[in-house]
């Protein structure tokens, strides 16, 4: 499954989560909310600058500890494609600007938020 955050999160009600794919390492996500892979949040675009948007994904064990696979953080503390890629959506407010990321091994710190 995956899982998307938009922190800072003081309330935690940020947390978007997919289903889960079975039986494969390397799942591709087509939720339908409002349109294939995408998230909505609900957010004045001034707080926008302030957040960062992590997803992760994770290997569902039933019985078992979940695996992390990768994540990926986009916001001001990002940096390279991420980052350019958070610039580019806050220049372009009510556009959607779509991009793919590698994911990396290392958890985004700030999920214990």
């Amino acid at each position: 499954w995956r899982a998307g955050y938009l922190k800072p999160d003081e309330n935690k009600k940020s947390k978007h989560k997919t289903a889960v794919k079975k039986k494969t390492l390397n799942p591709e996500f087509n939720e339908y909310k409002p349109t294939p892979g995408e998230f909505c949040y609900d957010i004045k675009y001034a707080d926008l600058t302030k957040k960062t948007l992590e997803v992760t994904v994770w290997d569902y064990d039933i019985g078992k500890s979940n695996d992390f696979i990768g994540g990926v953080s986009l916001g001001i503390n990002a940096n390279g494609e991420r980052l350019k890629h958070w610039f580019d959506c806050l220049k372009n407010k009510d556009k959607k600007i779509e991009r793919w990321h590698t994911l990396t091994n290392e958890l985004p710190g700030a999920l214990n938020d």
